[in-house]
């Protein structure tokens, strides 16, 4: 059944645009708010499905919304994009998410909590301190080598050579070159600690966090790959079943069926959690490269070995991942522990 009335939110720092549509579809009004008028008016409304994008905010006040006694669905912007018929201006935006909200074929995402947003907030945070650091390490290399020195990949390299290079009087360096060198290195410095210490706090988070402990028992999964898991998953409630929680990562085959034809292609990079796919995929490729050192022990395992001999050891590692994410996804939604089949 349709919900009475749909509140659609158009996020924005101060100002929103709410549209309101009761169970004929009828807008009702569809005008601008501010941040105190918004929450205001979530509190008037009677229960009602609360719809807005998935994008900066989201959470909170999906959150907001939940704990006045609303129902809330928030859909990915791809779907609701293709809702907007007319040039996009701010009304139209919430029309577009209204519309996309009374259909049942879009599903929300996950609503995160606070507990789990933070888990996120760590991950991303420690994601761009070790992107700045690698981008810091990058260009102390290439200035380097506009003067002749070059040094080899590997951060324990360039911790061993830059003091050498500049306690080094003879290696033709100019003062002025030298002076900003050092100020780069000490930069680096700070910044190699600023993601240890990240780091740190991440795997003790991931080692106090039941649901991730039991995730990092399956296969080439690890403290990112179990808390990327644990955040995109939850308890299942969001898919139907495991194969569509491995399309919303973007583990699966691109369709293009017709007339009863079903023709697969590539991997989908539509609807994908990239950074997710990727910590899968490397931890995949490890287990392979394990795998074919030594006898299969498992069902898994044997599974494994025929698809690297039938194909390539990267399409085995996708469809590895695929089967990691399906496994995590029964085993939270049964809430049981992970038991490796051995071979007869």
């Amino acid at each position: 059944m349709r919900n009475p009335n749909i509140l659609a939110i158009d996020l924005a720092k101060n100002v929103f645009q709410v549209c309101k549509t009761d169970s004929q579809g009828n807008v009702v009004f569809n005008r601008e708010v501010t941040r105190l008028k918004l929450k205001a008016l979530l509190c008037k409304q009677q229960s009602s499905l609360v719809a807005m994008e998935a994008c900066a905010s989201a959470h909170y006040w999906a959150r907001y919304a939940r704990d006045l006694g609303h129902q809330v669905k928030v859909m990915s912007a791809r779907s609701v994009k293709a809702f907007q018929t007319k040039q996009k201006t701010d009304k139209n935006d919430a029309l577009a998410i209204a519309t996309a909200a009374s259909l049942q074929h879009i599903h929300s995402v996950k609503i995160h909590t606070v507990e789990e947003q933070a888990l996120q907030a760590l991950e991303r945070a420690r994601y761009l301190a070790l992107a700045q650091q690698v981008a810091q390490s990058n260009q102390i290399r290439g200035l380097l080598s506009e003067f002749g020195v070059v040094i080899a990949q590997g951060m324990s390299a360039l911790r061993v050579n830059i003091p050498l290079v500049l306690e080094d009087a003879e290696n033709g360096l100019p003062d002025s070159f030298r002076a900003v060198l050092h100020r780069l290195w000490a930069q680096l410095n700070v910044q190699i600690e600023h993601v240890d210490m990240l780091t740190k706090q991440l795997e003790l988070s991931v080692s106090t966090d039941p649901v991730c402990q039991q995730l990092m028992k399956l296969e080439g999964v690890g403290p990112l790959g179990a808390l990327g898991l644990a955040l995109r998953l939850g308890k299942g409630e969001n898919f139907t079943n495991g194969r569509e929680a491995s399309a919303n990562i973007g583990l699966t085959p691109k369709q293009h069926s017709s007339g009863g034809k079903e023709r697969l292609g590539h991997i989908s990079k539509r609807n994908a959690d990239k950074r997710l796919r990727c910590i899968l995929f490397q931890g995949a490729l490890s287990v392979i490269s394990n795998v074919i050192k030594r006898p299969a022990r498992t069902t898994k395992e044997q599974w494994l070995k025929t698809l690297i001999e039938r194909r390539d050891k990267k399409v085995a590692a996708i469809a590895l991942a695929n089967k990691t994410v399906r496994t995590a996804y029964a085993l939270l939604k049964s809430n049981s522990e992970y038991q490796p089949q051995l071979l007869a």
